[in-house]
């Protein structure tokens, strides 16, 4: 089959790879019809996730047609169409009975922290993702949820991720109503984050972000404030001058590792490799919010230290509250508000590739070419 190959950093191909098999009678093997590269897929391109090993297919955002089940899957049936969560979770460990399925025990048991996730390094399990034409999915009654009729595939393979995860971050966050939210990155998740923090009942909305084209478009999506930091004297600074030197009630990261806007965070994190990834989005977030106020991080960091200033968490007293987005829990809810036109996921998808240009498409995506927000890869064997 074809899949795409990590040759190492800032290096990836479309190969022909071996096909998926069923390994335990759990697992379902699906032919893939969509697939998202997602922002964290860019940690691991530009290589700031460790254990990221050559040949790995990532891809952890994934619809599909069901077209084999092991012999204990009894949720689903061959034909199926289904939309494939992130999270890799056996539905039935400590932390799956509590909702918590971005922290499956079963599915990543040497792990301390993250569970199991498709197409994300060896430290998330290393299993293979849905970047192909077909992909292992185990745990098949727990995780793959079947597509609502009428549902558009576009906006179902959102709700593998992107959505959930702008959800949670706004959930974690404990917006009360009237509340001033500043989310830090305009990237797929901070718009949809800035869209559903209004759900919570947010008073004001604040985007900051360094790239026009995103900008503009979350400031339409999400009906925000949105603001560049690059024309700012100090993020922190104006945040604090817009609220009244309090500070936002709320301050969301959606950047993660990535994040530009510090010399010596980007030195250490992103080109040293020196702490788990440039933490600038985290400390601005601390220092922005208020006395007493909620930080919520969703941006995808390394499992190795960083450089963050605890000191200022604790004397002012923050709530600090951070996962991988458990999207089983939140599908019924989110599945509701894309039927009923609350959220209109697909609106965020702005370019398609073949998966035989899954090289073009991390390039975009990666370099901010030609307006990218959301780039979806269409495998040949879709069939739709």
């Amino acid at each position: 089959m074809l899949a795409m190959n990590f040759r190492g950093p800032k290096r990836v191909r479309a190969s022909q790879m071996p096909m998926p098999e069923i390994k335990h009678p759990e697992d379902a093997i699906v032919r893939v019809t969509r697939s998202c590269i997602c922002g964290s897929d860019l940690h691991l391109y530009n290589g700031n996730v460790p254990d990221t090993r050559v040949g790995t297919t990532f891809g952890h955002e994934f619809t599909g047609i069901v077209e084999e089940i092991g012999s204990e899957v009894t949720k689903l049936k061959v034909g199926d169409h289904v939309l494939v969560p992130f999270n890799i979770a056996c539905g039935r460990c400590v932390f799956c009975k509590q909702g918590m399925f971005g922290n499956c025990h079963e599915s990543n048991p040497q792990a301390t922290a993250v569970g199991g996730i498709f197409g994300y390094s060896h430290t998330a399990g290393g299993y293979h993702g849905g970047q192909a034409e077909y992909a292992r999915v185990p745990y098949a009654n727990v995780g793959p949820t079947v597509i609502p009729p009428g549902m558009d595939p576009d906006d179902a393979v959102l709700l593998t991720d992107v959505v959930p995860t702008g959800y949670q971050a706004a959930e974690m966050a404990g917006i009360q109503p009237g509340d001033t939210v500043v989310v830090f990155g305009a990237g797929p998740v901070g718009i949809m984050a800035a869209r559903c923090a209004w759900l919570f009942g947010a008073g004001r909305v604040i985007v900051i972000d360094h790239i026009e084209y995103r900008l503009e478009f979350v400031r339409n999506y999400a009906k925000c404030e949105a603001y560049n930091f690059r024309e700012l004297e100090d993020p922190v600074l104006f945040i604090k001058k817009t609220t009244d030197w309090i500070g936002a009630d709320v301050c969301i990261d959606a950047v993660g590792a990535e994040a530009a806007g510090n010399a010596m965070q980007t030195i250490t994190g992103r080109k040293l490799l020196l702490q788990a990834g440039s933490a600038t989005a985290v400390h601005w977030a601390i220092n922005a919010v208020r006395k007493g106020g909620v930080v919520s991080i969703v941006g995808v960091y390394g499992p190795t230290d960083n450089l963050i200033p605890i000191g200022n968490v604790l004397n002012k007293g923050l709530t600090i509250r951070a996962n991988q987005a458990s999207v089983k829990r939140l599908l019924p809810r989110l599945i509701e508000h894309v039927q009923n036109g609350v959220i209109d996921p697909k609106a965020l998808i702005t370019h398609r590739f073949p998966l035989e240009e899954v090289a073009d498409g991390y390039r975009i995506f990666s370099a901010k070419l030609d307006n990218c927000i959301k780039p979806v890869l269409i495998p040949p064997s879709a069939g739709m």
